[in-house]
């Protein structure tokens, strides 16, 4: 069953992920510089909703476990998200409802963190990874929002703002928790401050861990006092873009030796991280430039 959900995860996330780049063939063409990147913000957020998908559609094992007890039907809630997933997958790949899609996006990752992350937290607050989760969370959850708020300027400006404002704040605070977190245990794969540990074979491990927590650090602080904010989230954005490619991406071709919940843990940590990198990138999309010097 597990083979057969990796698989899927997969090819879902392929089919999205060249159907995205296939829409946005002329956007990216015509970007220069840095919105190249932020231009890929919105497919780096579908490809890995459209991977994570059909793990919710693997009958009564794993997803449907962390459905909050008091909530009847854990296997409908289950199959109901991987269904909103691919929904808003969708919608972010064809362009189609961005705004719809976006906000409900948004308001999914902030029920998780209110209905299970935060709980987990209080249950045993000196656990620093289910904090870690919480922003986690609350960072897709703000990127979401912020993309929709970038849709809305030109109906609901009031609305807009707020929906940015908690984007950035929601992300720069994560983002200095992270940074604290690599600091304190830099033996820890950066990207997210989780489980993971950086692989023996990646040199001068610890040393990523401090670079990570430092870029981190200054971006965070950058957003949440927003100064030189847009400049804060590409570079979290691009941060994240690298780790996926050249850390994570490894990790999960190595994985291939191994057991297959070994190859879905690995198929998880790439794509986190490359949602987070989305996250980060169309928040950047929708803060302000920064104005040009003329001399």
């Amino acid at each position: 069953m597990l083979s057969s959900i990796n698989f899927w995860m997969c090819f879902a996330g392929l089919i999205y992920l060249v159907a995205g780049v296939f829409v946005l063939r002329k956007e990216i063409s015509a970007a220069r510089g840095w919105d190249r990147l932020i231009t890929l913000g919105c497919i780096f957020i579908a490809v890995p909703l459209a991977v994570f998908a059909p793990e919710h559609f693997g009958g009564p094992m794993g997803v449907p476990e962390m459905v909050p007890s008091w909530m009847p039907a854990h296997l409908f809630w289950a199959y109901f998200v991987g269904c909103s997933l691919f929904a808003a997958a969708t919608s972010l790949t064809v362009r189609k409802f961005v705004r719809l899609s976006s906000t409900l996006l948004g308001l999914m990752f902030f029920l998780f963190v209110c209905m299970m992350h935060i709980p987990n937290a209080l249950a045993d607050p000196k656990n620093r990874f289910a904090w870690a989760y919480v922003l986690r969370d609350l960072s897709f959850a703000g990127g979401a929002w912020a993309l929709a708020g970038l849709h809305s300027r030109a109906s609901s400006p009031q609305l807009s703002k707020w929906m940015i404002l908690f984007g950035r704040v929601v992300m720069g605070i994560a983002a200095i928790f992270f940074s604290v977190e690599f600091f304190l245990h830099p033996g820890f794969a950066p990207g997210f401050p989780l489980e993971k540990k950086t692989p023996l074979w990646v040199p001068f491990a610890s040393a990523w861990g401090y670079l990570t927590g430092a870029i981190l650090l200054a971006a965070g602080i950058g957003l949440a006092l927003n100064k030189k904010s847009r400049i804060a989230a590409i570079t979290i954005g691009a941060l994240m873009t690298v780790l996926t490619l050249f850390l994570y991406l490894p990790i999960w071709i190595l994985a291939h030796g191994g057991t297959t919940p070994e190859i879905m843990e690995a198929i998880n940590y790439v794509f986190d991280t490359l949602l987070y990198a989305g996250a980060a990138l169309v928040l950047a999309s929708a803060l302000p430039r920064e104005p040009e010097h003329v001399e």
